[in-house]
């Protein structure tokens, strides 16, 4: 693997553009959630395909489908960022996250339960989180039936992040938004089930949330347990495909209580519900989730609040 770009800091995040073979290059990411130093929280987020094939209206990554990563490859991405802070591989991270979330749908790649196998003999981290989102598509029944054996053999105990991306509670518009065939809400409710087992970590339905996409509760509690299932509401990130869909987000940092009302309903459902803006300079970077950063260095096009760090060349 050569790293042949970064962009970015150690106060907040820093994003890697690579290559394993000329044309086939992937984005991973390393942060911390200010004010935690590293040593109570390190975030590393991996690429698991070469591009996406799904295409989300406000994902960056999709478009540029060219195959899936090797265990090898997803394992470089890691070895790296590890290599960096700590060459001897013992991690003394009290919340040390890896996501499978940068660029492609990681259900696709089975190599990534390979890898998940491997993680926990790998390197010496008690802190070790593995978080896996996923928008759910139909036809990978292997995959999650297998995920929920990984989980239990490996990951028990609350060791494992499982989170659906949804974004709105309206399945049209779902389908809009997330332009491929995938599970109804019954059908995530009923894996769900499976897959949660006592002392999990509570399975997050994620909503980086847009103006006109609703959050109905009664539509929620219809599918999804409060005692199985939490709700994070995030910013819908500044991307490039954001933008040309006309998608802006609900909340932002200037409108940080925006949400306020509807957190309120979530609670009276008895949902525990997270609000994570992040730190604006996240978009300017291009670290989080949604974002991907080669468009911009191809293009050299730009985008009000994002991709405005400069990227630097790798030698």
């Amino acid at each position: 693997m050569r790293v042949f770009a970064v962009a970015g800091n150690d106060e907040v995040a820093r994003v890697y553009i690579a290559e394993y073979q000329k044309g086939k290059a992937i984005e991973f990411v390393e942060s911390i959630q200010p004010p935690l130093p590293r040593q109570k929280k390190w975030v590393l987020m991996i690429s698991t395909l070469y591009g996406c094939p799904v295409k989300c209206r406000m994902c960056d990554a999709g478009g540029d489908y060219q195959g899936k990563l090797t265990k090898e490859e997803m394992l470089a991405q890691i070895d790296y960022l590890v290599h960096k802070r700590y060459p001897s591989k013992v991690i003394p991270v009290e919340k040390f996250k890896i996501q499978f979330a940068r660029m492609g749908e990681p259900t696709f790649n089975h190599a990534v339960l390979d890898l998940l196998t491997d993680l926990p003999t790998r390197y010496n981290a008690p802190g070790l989180i593995p978080s896996l989102s996923t928008i759910a598509p139909k036809g990978n029944s292997k995959f999650f039936d297998r995920l929920i054996d990984v989980k239990e053999n490996y990951y028990s105990g609350g060791k494992f992040q499982f989170q659906y991306s949804l974004h709105t509670t309206d399945e049209r518009l779902r389908d809009e938004l997330i332009p491929v065939k995938k599970w109804s809400f019954s059908q995530m409710s009923e894996y769900g089930e499976r897959f949660y087992k006592p002392g999990d970590r509570k399975i997050t339905l994620n909503f980086a949330l847009a103006d006109g996409m609703p959050i109905e509760p009664e539509v929620l509690t219809r599918y999804f347990n409060p005692a199985t299932y939490l709700i994070k509401i995030t910013p819908l990130n500044p991307t490039f495909q954001a933008n040309k869909h006309g998608l802006t987000s609900f909340i932002n940092h200037e409108q940080p209580s925006k949400s306020d009302g509807l957190v309120e309903g979530l609670t009276a459902c008895g949902y525990e519900v997270i609000v994570a803006i992040g730190a604006l300079e996240e978009n300017q970077i291009g670290s989080n989730c949604g974002q991907y950063i080669l468009n911009y260095l191809e293009g050299q096009r730009s985008l009000i609040d994002s991709y405005t760090y400069d990227i630097q060349t790798v030698s």
